[in-house]
């Protein structure tokens, strides 16, 4: 299994990226795809997750303009993000929960996206 993102580059503030991570190889069945970033000298942090019956959730700091969505018959989860700010600068992962023996589920991470944001 392979997590492949993409979407990433240098923006000002104020505009818009898309992110999308697509999921590929022996894949049964998708549960939770989710985004995370992690900016230089900080730890990993959660920004957005999307679980397979529908539900999402964000966090605090990009509720409102971040939007997850994914669309399951291609195994790819998106990550629109609006009004970017410089604070939002930070490499983008992907994790997904895929399972490829309809038993149990792992988690699986991309390669990672830069953002990066200028004022």
């Amino acid at each position: 299994v392979q997590l492949q993102a993409s979407g990433g580059g240098l923006v000002q503030a104020g505009k818009s990226l898309r992110l999308s991570c697509a999921a590929s190889g022996s894949i049964f069945s998708i549960n939770a795809m989710d985004w995370y970033r992690q900016a230089p000298g900080k730890q990993r942090e959660l920004v957005a997750n999307s679980h397979s019956g529908g539900s999402t959730n964000y966090a605090d700091s990009v509720k409102g303009r971040f939007t997850i969505s994914r669309d399951n018959a291609k195994n790819t989860v998106y990550l629109q993000m609006n009004s970017l700010k410089p604070e939002d600068t930070a490499v983008y992962f992907c994790n997904a929960q895929i399972s490829t023996n309809r038993v149990s589920f792992q988690g699986y991470w991309g390669q990672g996206t830069q953002v990066t944001v200028s004022s």
